[in-house]
């Protein structure tokens, strides 16, 4: 991308040609995203089959995987992209086949880190989720395969095994935390 772009708007970051590289906007700054590596996308896949599965059996909204824009805020803009979301039928309304970033926070978040990505930028993210409405934000490491579970006004929980218990958010999903890594 030439420096000569100047990039500080949702419209301008969907505006920008297709140079193979993935973006986010931070308030107004474009952040590249250098590309996943082979386990952060086997991970991230299995994390997003298993709730896209079941939020399709029942009914309950969409799921979207990678790459997907979600605009959290404007003047300064914000345009996210995690790993994978989940966005109730109730939260979609009319923005079910919405062509451009989707103007609403989901209900839920997966961020699976990257060998270089650093754990308080992954904080910092998560926070920003949360004060954007989604209700939880999982960041799923694959070095200490630990899942993060991140919800408003609740300190953070650590899991390494056992169950994830999101019925709260998605009904009646829970998930064992170790199948995410093998």
């Amino acid at each position: 991308m030439s420096r000569s772009v100047e990039v500080t708007t949702a419209e301008q970051l969907a505006a920008l040609p297709d140079d193979g590289q993935r973006y986010e906007l931070v308030e107004g700054v474009l952040r590249m995203m250098p590309p996943a590596g082979g386990r952060h996308g086997r991970i991230a896949g299995k994390l997003y089959r298993r709730i896209a599965i079941h939020v399709e059996q029942h009914r309950l909204g969409e799921t979207y995987a990678a790459e997907t824009g979600f605009l959290l805020r404007r003047n300064p803009d914000t345009v996210r992209a995690p790993d994978a979301a989940f966005v109730s039928s109730a939260r979609l309304g009319a923005y079910a086949d919405y062509p451009g970033y989707l103007p609403l926070a989901p209900d839920l978040v997966a961020e699976v880190l990257s060998p270089s990505d650093r754990r308080s930028d992954a904080d910092d993210k998560a926070r920003d989720w949360l004060a954007a409405g989604v209700r939880v934000v999982l960041v799923v490491d694959p070095q200490r395969a630990s899942i993060t579970v991140h919800r408003p006004g609740i300190a953070a929980s650590v899991l390494v095994d056992g169950l994830l218990d999101l019925r709260d958010v998605i009904p009646n999903f829970q998930l064992d935390v170790a199948e995410i890594f093998t």
